[in-house]
């Protein structure tokens, strides 16, 4: 793994803090959002923002910036990775470290949900805006929409998120929607993977605002993968897959992957924990499988 000197990155942060800013000046920019593949791989790795911090039986697995800045780097200088999905602090961090030139950079916008909050669907526009994309020379930004229709605070998010996406169409930014149907169990939120709840927040998700025209989709594969095409064909919308942790059975989660990956709407992958945190250790193995995939 390539080692990141934290001293040196706090150092810049503590006396000339304008580096930021200048280093997203400098960065060379690639043309257009997708590549010569015609696919994405994007690396997520916007999870500590929302206290989000465990990878499997680890609560505590992305607590440690200088490694997981190590890994970012490292999966991003693997041949096919297009770029990266973060919250400011870890995008300002790779900015420094010159690991984003020629990379898509999506920028997270939403993470005041935090993770078992009792406010967690009240879900705050916190981090990037449309204006702070634009002003960075981002190329994206992602929002989460989660919708409990047991709970009012999923109406204020729905109407924030709408906002958030014309606010991107302004700016003709393409902005991805993570959209999932949820329930608390136990007190606990959960998402709905099954077919109808997926297709019924894609449904959702679409429809916001005043214009699709810069809108993605960020989708999960179904509990039964058979069901992803009729899933799919409930939007037009360009349609990446999410990863989320892939647990014991590895392969069997690379052939959903590679089965819905042949849908026409899907373009791509942006997976995060199961690539950065493999079980074995492996970054660059992790994420060339997954590269392969596409």
């Amino acid at each position: 793994m390539s080692r990141v000197d934290i001293a040196e990155l706090v150092g810049i942060r503590t006396r000339h803090p304008e580096a930021v800013a200048e280093a997203a000046v400098r960065r060379r920019r690639r043309p257009a959002l997708l590549g010569d593949s015609g696919r994405l791989m994007i690396i997520a790795a916007d999870h500590p923002a929302r206290g989000a911090l465990a990878v499997g039986d680890r609560p505590l697995a992305m607590a440690n910036r200088l490694d997981l800045l190590e890994r970012l780097c490292l999966a991003l200088s693997r041949p096919g990775v297009d770029g990266v999905l973060a919250t400011a602090d870890i995008l300002d961090d790779l900015l420094l470290l010159g690991a984003l030139d020629d990379k898509v950079v999506m920028g997270s916008m939403n993470r005041g949900g935090l993770a078992g909050a009792a406010f967690e669907l009240d879900d705050r526009f916190t981090g990037h805006r449309a204006r702070d994309l634009e002003r960075l020379g981002f190329d994206a930004g992602k929002l989460l929409l989660r919708i409990d229709y047991d709970d009012p605070a999923s109406l204020d998010t729905l109407d924030a998120a709408a906002r958030a996406v014309d606010e991107m169409a302004e700016r003709r930014l393409p902005v991805f929607i993570e959209p999932f149907i949820c329930h608390r169990t136990d007190g606990r939120l959960r998402n709905d993977l099954g077919a109808e709840a997926v297709t019924l927040s894609i449904a959702i998700a679409s429809g916001l605002a005043g214009t699709s025209a810069y809108s993605w989709l960020k989708v999960p594969v179904t509990d039964d993968p058979d069901d992803m095409r009729a899933v799919l064909e409930t939007s037009t919308l360009p349609a990446v897959l999410l990863g989320g942790e892939i647990g014991d059975d590895q392969d069997g989660t690379y052939e959903k992957w590679r089965g819905a990956l042949q849908l026409p709407t899907v373009q791509g992958l942006v997976v995060g924990r199961s690539l950065l945190y493999p079980v074995d250790g492996d970054v660059a193995g992790a994420v060339d499988t997954a590269v392969g995939l596409l």
